[in-house]
């Protein structure tokens, strides 16, 4: 089939979430049909499980299918309601999700402010990218691009504060935990509002101000959270 053989580099996230979704269209799976498993699927794209996971995750937020813990993964009874299927996911996984910016508070902000002491030249060029990627994603509509550069755009300020053991947490977060970045770029207007909030932050590292700097990641995580808790109760 078209989608067998090994994906391209570039932008694989969505080039992955392209070839499931033309699995489960071309090889008859219905609402309620078990799907591949994670190891299957990472066999059959020869893409890593890691690229397979997160693809899967997307998938589950914006409604294309259901994770059963120990079953498996089954074709959603909600495919074409992407929104109300966030919506539904936001709410099952209401205290996780609150929980990831809780953690994403203390680390983030912090982070931003130790950068604007600490980064280099080549680390500012590298937030700047990432943003630009961003910002190129969303013009193009490409949700997952979107997750990518922002995960980037974190990672890369925790890198540059020179601080090892923040890095280390951060990447953890973005590689094993990124529901958070999933689901609040998912939200209808969310990722033009991060486009402006990541432009604030760099301002205020370019200028060396580590009391701007974390005042607005703070700013931004509790932006992204106030849309997430929208979503959950339907008004402000």
């Amino acid at each position: 089939m078209r989608f067998m053989g090994p994906m391209k580099k570039v932008r694989l996230s969505e080039q992955v979430i392209d070839a499931i979704k033309q699995m489960i269209s071309e090889e008859g799976f219905g609402p309620g049909d078990k799907f591949y498993s994670e190891n299957k699927l990472t066999r059959k794209l020869d893409v890593s499980r890691s690229s397979i996971r997160e693809a899967i995750r997307i998938l589950e937020v914006t409604g294309f299918v259901s994770v059963k813990h120990g079953k498996g993964i089954f074709i959603s009874d909600s495919i074409g309601d992407g929104f109300g299927a966030l919506s539904d996911w936001v709410k099952n996984n209401e205290t996780f999700l609150i929980e990831h910016f809780e953690v994403r508070l203390i680390i983030d902000p912090k982070a931003a402010a130790y950068a604007a002491r600490n980064a280099e030249d080549d680390d500012i060029k590298k937030m700047e990218e990432a943003c630009e990627e961003f910002g190129k994603d969303y013009k193009a509509g490409n949700t997952a691009g979107l997750i990518k550069a922002d995960k980037r755009f974190h990672k890369t300020i925790a890198k540059s504060t020179k601080n090892r053991t923040l890095f280390l947490i951060m990447k953890t977060m973005t590689e094993s935990l990124p529901e958070g970045w999933i689901s609040s770029l998912h939200i209808p207007g969310r990722a033009n509002k991060t486009i402006v909030e990541h432009e604030s932050v760099i301002q205020a590292i370019k200028t060396r101000d580590s009391v701007a700097a974390e005042r607005a990641m703070t700013q931004h995580i509790e932006n992204a959270l106030h849309d997430i808790r929208v979503s959950i109760v339907g008004a402000p």
